[in-house]
């Protein structure tokens, strides 16, 4: 019976000893895992940066175009329109700061009254942060 416990309770300390030289697998899992997160994250990061930069140059291209531009906004419901511009939202607020009317802002930045006035509340709601 003692030679039983000796030879369980050695068997038990070369486990342990070789426990400790064995390689972890899940800590290798880990780092592969935390390596591979911060290279989607970086990809998803540089993505980011094109698509802002290719949304920049579109504003910019479609800005100037006048002709064509009237018929399409007619067609399109206020809706379906394209966000509006810092430029023209901060022409807005500062006609709307002098006390314009809807209609005159409207007239004066070429937006409908319903731009005009999502402009104006969109405003409020974020609490004049901008200035």
């Amino acid at each position: 019976m003692e030679s039983l416990i000796i030879l369980l309770f050695s068997l038990a300390i070369i486990l342990l000893i070789i426990s400790f030289f064995k390689q972890d697998k899940v800590a290798k899992l880990e780092e592969d895992l935390e390596q591979m997160t911060i290279t989607y994250m970086q990809d998803i990061y540089q993505l980011k940066k094109k698509v802002k930069i290719l949304e920049e140059e579109f504003v910019i291209q479609d800005g100037p175009i006048h002709t064509e531009g009237a018929k399409y906004k007619a067609t399109i419901s206020p809706n379906e329109r394209e966000p509006i511009h810092k430029i023209l939202k901060s022409q807005v607020l500062a006609l709307y700061s002098q006390g314009l009317s809807l209609d005159q802002i409207a007239k004066q930045s070429s937006l409908s009254k319903e731009q005009t006035l999502s402009v104006i509340e969109e405003h409020r709601m974020r609490g004049n942060e901008d200035e």
